[in-house]
Parts: C-alpha cells; sequence; structure tokens
C-alpha cells in the first residue's frame, strides 16, 4: 500500500483535521490526525492496520499490547492480522498499568501497537510496562508517526503507516496563539 493511498483513507474517513489544536504532548499544531475518525470504520481500520502488521510479519509477537483508549482498535487489528492476542494497558494515576486479568509473561515476545506517535511518551510507557514484566518488547508499530524522527525507541522494529511532518509549536511560540485563535484540544474528543 503507497501513502498516497493511506492519505486517501484517511482524508475519507475525516480523520486528517485542519485548525489550531494542542496535542497530548503539550505541544501545538494546525493539524490533528484524530484516528478514532478512521478507527469508526471497521473495514478502513482493518485495512491499514493489516498493512502495518505486514511490517511485523515474522517477528514472533505473541501478544499485541496498546495503551488505552487510542490505541485499542489499533492493538486488535494488528494482532487479528497476526494471528495473536491482543490486551491493552490502563492509566491510573498517571501510569499505565495492566487489569481486567491480562498478564505478561518473562520472555513473551509483545509488539506494542498505538494510533499516533509525537514524542512518544504513552509508547515508552507502554514499553516500560511490558519491561516490567520481564516480557520482550520486539517492535512499535502506529497508524500516524508525526514526530518528525523525533521518537526513537530501544527496541528491534518501529513502523507506521504514515509518516506526517506536520509543524508543532512550543506554546510559548505558537503563531496561531499569537493570531488568538480558538484552540481545540481533541485528543479525547
Amino acid at each position: 500500500m503507497k501513502e498516497n493511498e493511506i492519505v486517501d483513507i484517511l482524508k475519507a474517513s475525516g480523520a486528517l483535521l485542519s485548525g489550531h489544536f494542542q496535542l497530548r504532548s503539550g505541544l501545538h499544531s494546525d493539524h490533528f490526525f484524530q484516528a478514532a475518525l478512521l478507527l469508526q470504520y471497521p473495514d478502513k481500520a482493518e485495512t491499514v492496520c493489516r498493512h502495518i502488521a505486514g511490517s511485523f510479519a515474522g517477528c514472533g509477537a505473541e501478544t499485541v499490547i496498546s495503551p488505552a483508549v487510542g490505541g485499542l482498535i489499533v492493538g486488535q487489528e494488528i494482532a487479528r492480522a497476526l494471528h495473536c492476542k491482543a490486551i491493552f494497558a490502563d492509566k491510573e494515576d498517571g501510569k499505565l498499568i495492566l487489569k481486567r486479568g491480562f498478564s505478561l509473561r518473562p520472555g513473551e515476545k509483545v509488539l506494542v501497537a498505538e494510533d499516533v506517535v509525537t514524542k512518544g511518551g504513552r509508547v515508552q510507557q507502554t514499553i516500560d510496562l511490558v519491561r516490567s514484566f520481564g516480557a520482550e518488547v520486539v517492535g512499535v508499530a502506529v497508524i500516524v508517526d508525526r514526530s518528525g524522527g523525533e521518537a526513537k525507541f530501544d527496541v528491534p522494529l518501529f513502523k507506521s503507516a504514515l509518516k506526517l511532518d506536520l509543524p508543532t509549536f512550543d506554546p510559548e511560540k505558537c503563531p496561531l496563539c499569537a493570531k488568538h485563535l480558538p484552540i481545540d484540544r481533541p485528543g479525547s474528543k
């Protein structure tokens, strides 16, 4: 699948937004990828996630883990394509933990899946959680990498369906704030 085909799917689902946004990382941007708008269409979600999963065929993943909530469907679809188990981490007191009877065993091969990465904080928390159980992280899979190459993880493989080099701004230097444009915080809407 080519990047322009993925962009077409994202646009068709309304997942690429323009405006003035505060990202979960705290940075501001004039564009936002709202994965939920893509993931509301199971056929489109399956197509994009199957494409990502292809990069991890043969990695030996036994489990795909996602941080809740954004990565849940991504992890489920990638696990379906890889024919393995899908679990997710819940956030409690600002930390990711396993609940609901989920567990990992030492040596278990685990793939981390997320919808979008900007700075990589949530993905790194998930990697740390997996390693705290003694499990082995075989890679990180995301739909959109908007980090501009800045997100780096100590894993064998980091792949995305699409790299979006969208500008981000520190709030103090944001040109959209300087124009007094209203800000949207769409991350959990």
